[in-house]
């Protein structure tokens, strides 16, 4: 029987850390749109845990797609819709009305640092068009903070993504929460996660 899920190492080591962010961030209704879903494990693992809230997966590639609906397959939850097809660099989100409707967060995982800078831009850009007031844009990954050096293990983190893609790389938070404030998004919190990672949290002004 073909299995289209694919597996990321890393989820089962970072999920339970942002669920416990997610727990006090979150609005407590609505629907959580989950920009870049990758292998859609994050997806089936939140939705759940994170009811009455519904968790709509996305991302960009087909493949991910595919491994996101045999994981919904595999793990079902009422509150977990199926993926859709959203690039975060494009001007246009296509998301059905009554799911748009409902939209009171965005979460973003491991996303900014493995794309090109646009993909940031848009994801502000899509945030800022789509979240009602207070609503919430939640992002995870590594970061660079006040020119202080990065530790050892994300310096050759960095370093292995600019050699894969001249476009990637850890982005520098002070330049990300600029971009976020042009797109009326002020900054809540950041919270410091495992393995050198910050969870950093906008809510729409």
């Amino acid at each position: 029987m073909l299995d289209d899920r694919q597996f990321a190492s890393a989820t089962e080591r970072n999920r339970e850390p942002i669920l416990e962010v997610l727990l006090q961030v979150l609005p407590p209704t609505g629907t959580v749109l989950e920009i870049s879903s990758g292998t859609g494990e994050h997806a089936v693992f939140f939705a759940p845990r994170l009811a009455p809230r519904r968790w709509l997966p996305s991302d960009p590639n087909p493949a991910a797609r595919a491994s996101i609906a045999a994981w919904r397959s595999r793990q079902p939850a009422e509150n977990l819709e199926a993926s859709i097809a959203i690039d975060a660099r494009d001007s246009i989100w296509t998301i059905a009305p009554d799911q748009q409707k409902s939209l009171t967060a965005i979460v973003n995982i491991n996303m900014v640092h493995i794309a090109p800078m646009s993909a940031c831009v848009g994801l502000m850009r899509g945030a800022k068009r789509l979240l009602p007031a207070e609503g919430v844009l939640y992002l995870y990954g590594p970061f660079k903070q006040g020119g202080r050096p990065m530790e050892t293990s994300n310096v050759t983190f960095d370093e292995s993504l600019r050699t894969r893609n001249s476009e990637w790389g850890i982005r520098d938070l002070e330049e990300v929460m600029a971009i976020a404030q042009l797109h009326d998004l002020s900054l809540v919190k950041i919270y410091a996660m495992p393995a050198n990672n910050l969870s950093v949290v906008f809510r729409r002004v």
